[in-house]
Parts: structure tokens; C-alpha cells; sequence
């Protein structure tokens, strides 16, 4: 199995979700020194060791391997997160940086139909796309809880106790995120004026 070490500038991460699996996921996405798009599927974020939980517009170093089970061409597996290292995020922001990292080499999508042909053709689901115009923020309500079936699974995980652990160290390994009790979206116009 051949791992890469990648120095990846994170740009995007997900609000924690229960999986059957994994039990406790977060998604994340970035991008690499020489523009292109990864993501880190799955990262067990409140797991990691406090020094190892990157904020958004940070530069980490981490062993990856190609996640071959996902058909979508820019996502990886982390390996080894406890040699995971979280550069030092600069003090004050420097937009002229960061959008010099987040665009190199990049095209940005102005019409949506076209991303989604590309998407079809290649599995590519990571890009830039600027809207022409923002119509809506929309919040919808959804379940105040998580799945009962990811919740038991959790719980059974969580009963599996690592002889290395105190009951209160897997007790905290396994507390439930609280649920985002709500759907967020944009409604927007491409440049073909397509909604």
C-alpha cells in the first residue's frame, strides 16, 4: 500500500455526522501545493488530539491513499492522523494569499450546466463556480434527531471498550454531537441565467 504525504490548505469542513461505520465523521476538503482539489474521507475530527483539530485556512501535512471504494477522483484516505501536523495559522488573514492558494491553477465555472457535464464525464465534484446572482438563503426545518439505526451502532461501538481506556475516556470518545435540526441552501442564477 503506497501512502503519500500531501500539504493540503483546507478550505472546507463539515459539521461532525453519525456513520454506521465509522461512527463520528467529518468532511473535509482542500486544496494541494499545486491547486488541485482533495478531500480526506472520513476524519474521525474529535478524536484527533487538540494541536491536531485544523481550522479552515490552515495548512496540515498528512499520509493519504487514494480511496478507491469512491468513484469521485479527488478523494483520499487519511492514514495515520497521529503524524498528522497542523502548520501554525498566521495571525492576521492575508486575503491576497488565500486566494492565490484556493484559485491556482483553477478554472471558475460560470455556468452550471457545464460543471455538471464535466461532473457526469469524470466524477469531478470538487470545483470553483461563481453564481452570477444570490436569489435566496433558505433554512428548512428537518429531524431534531439522529437516525436511531447510526445511533445504536454508536452505542455498540462505544461497548467495545479499549482495555487501555477509563469508562470516562470511551465515554467521551462516544458522546452524540447534537443534531443540526436544520437543511441549508442557496437559490441562485448562473450566467445563463439558469436557476
Amino acid at each position: 500500500m503506497k501512502l503519500d504525504r500531501k500539504r493540503i490548505f483546507i478550505v472546507v469542513k463539515t459539521y461532525p455526522t453519525i456513520s454506521e461505520k465509522y461512527a463520528e465523521l467529518v468532511c473535509t476538503a482542500g486544496v494541494l501545493e499545486d491547486g488541485s482539489w482533495i478531500r480526506l474521507y472520513p476524519i474521525p475530527f474529535r478524536k484527533l488530539e487538540l494541536e491536531q483539530k485544523y481550522p479552515k485556512y490552515t495548512w496540515i501535512q498528512v499520509k493519504v491513499k487514494r480511496n478507491k471504494s469512491d468513484f469521485r477522483p479527488e478523494t483520499y484516505r487519511p492514514y495515520d492522523l497521529s503524524s498528522m501536523i497542523v502548520e501554525p495559522k498566521p495571525s492576521k488573514i492575508d486575503w491576497d494569499e488565500r486566494r492565490e492558494i484556493v484559485f491556482k491553477n483553477k478554472k471558475i465555472y460560470l455556468n452550471l450546466q457545464e460543471l455538471i457535464d464535466i461532473a457526469k464525464s469524470d466524477g469531478t465534484s470538487l470545483a470553483v463556480f461563481k453564481p452570477t446572482k444570490i436569489i435566496d438563503f433558505i433554512v428548512e426545518p428537518t429531524e431534531r434527531d439522529w437516525n436511531s439505526k447510526k445511533l445504536e451502532s454508536l452505542q455498540s461501538l462505544s461497548q467495545q471498550m479499549n482495555l487501555f481506556q477509563t469508562a470516562e475516556e470511551i465515554e467521551a470518545e462516544f458522546k452524540v454531537v447534537p443534531k443540526v435540526p436544520y437543511k441549508f441552501s442557496y437559490k441562485f442564477a448562473d450566467a445563463s441565467g439558469k436557476q
